[in-house]
């Protein structure tokens, strides 16, 4: 954050990855919508977007390039943001995404740090769109399950985060690549609250967990595992599927929202109003473990 004026300050982002879908022009509207996240997750206005793009252009047709920046330039027409250029290279792999730059007030800038004791944990969006991703891949996600992960991936979280000027919060993320867990245990490290998450309460995209169960899991999850497994305990007998809903890696995820427990149930309201109804709260915030997720 970049303080401008008293009342303005500058905030930016960057985010570009490979297609995650085959339709071009979709794969342009979910990275866009995933580069604006972290602005929005900063309590944050986007206002300027440049394109960054690597493609093969002696493998893929240029058609596909002008779709996939047809689907991110909606995207950023959507957010009320304008495209002021980008950078493309030729390059074995294709990639796209964009550079983000925004405004907030000083004094409502939101951390990904900063939850307090007795603070709930509300998720906008559900979770596993990696999981059902991959499935979608090797053939094996109904048509259903593929719409709605596609339709929540290219959705902006603008109006999970205006909706947020109306409160307080204390910490503010986006669920992306480093899964669930991964975001949430990044609110509490080196502060002095734990956070408990109840997994009967998590919104989970159908198929999800069936495709769990078979073992069908990004790259990235796994290692999102390996890398943080340590920091959680489990209080129940937790399934190991669920878990790995947990661990998976997101793509254009929702916000992860901490607030004051007299707040949390009415922003979840106003979520629900709004559409968003699979929001939910699944989490509190308590003062041990400290640093450490415990799911129930």
């Amino acid at each position: 954050m970049l303080r401008l004026t008293d009342e303005i300050a500058l905030v930016q982002t960057v985010d570009f990855f490979t297609p995650i879908v085959d339709d071009p022009y979709l794969f342009g509207q979910i990275a866009a919508a995933n580069a604006f996240s972290d602005v929005y997750a900063m309590g944050g206005t986007p206002r300027t977007a440049m394109n960054l793009v690597a493609f093969p252009i002696k493998k893929l047709d240029i058609s596909v390039l002008q779709e996939t920046l047809r689907g991110g330039l909606d995207k950023i027409h959507e957010a009320d943001a304008i495209l002021v250029g980008g950078h493309s290279i030729d390059d074995p792999e294709f990639k796209y995404g964009l550079s983000v730059a925004g405004t907030v007030h000083p004094g409502r800038v939101l951390a990904n740090r900063g939850a307090c004791l007795g603070d709930r944990l509300v998720l906008t969006k559900p979770l596993g769109t990696g999981i059902v991703a991959t499935a979608i891949k090797k053939g094996l996600a109904s048509p259903a399950a593929r719409d709605s992960i596609q339709a929540s991936m290219a959705q902006l979280n603008r109006r999970a985060s205006e909706m947020l000027n109306k409160f307080s919060p204390h910490a503010c993320t986006d669920v992306t690549g480093f899964g669930l867990l991964g975001h949430a245990l990044e609110m509490i490290e080196g502060s002095d609250v734990g956070l408990v998450i109840d997994h009967t309460a998590l919104p989970i995209f159908p198929e999800t967990v069936g495709f769990a169960e078979q073992g069908i899991m990004p790259a990235g999850s796994h290692r999102n595992r390996a890398y943080r497994e340590a920091s959680v305990d489990l209080e129940a007998d937790i399934p190991r599927q669920v878990m790995d809903v947990l661990y998976d890696a997101q793509t254009s995820g929702g916000l992860l929202v901490a607030l004051a427990a007299s707040e949390a149930g009415r922003y979840l309201d106003e979520l629900h109003s709004a559409g968003m109804d699979n929001a939910a709260l699944i989490g509190e915030f308590v003062e041990q473990p400290a640093g450490r997720v415990i799911v129930r």
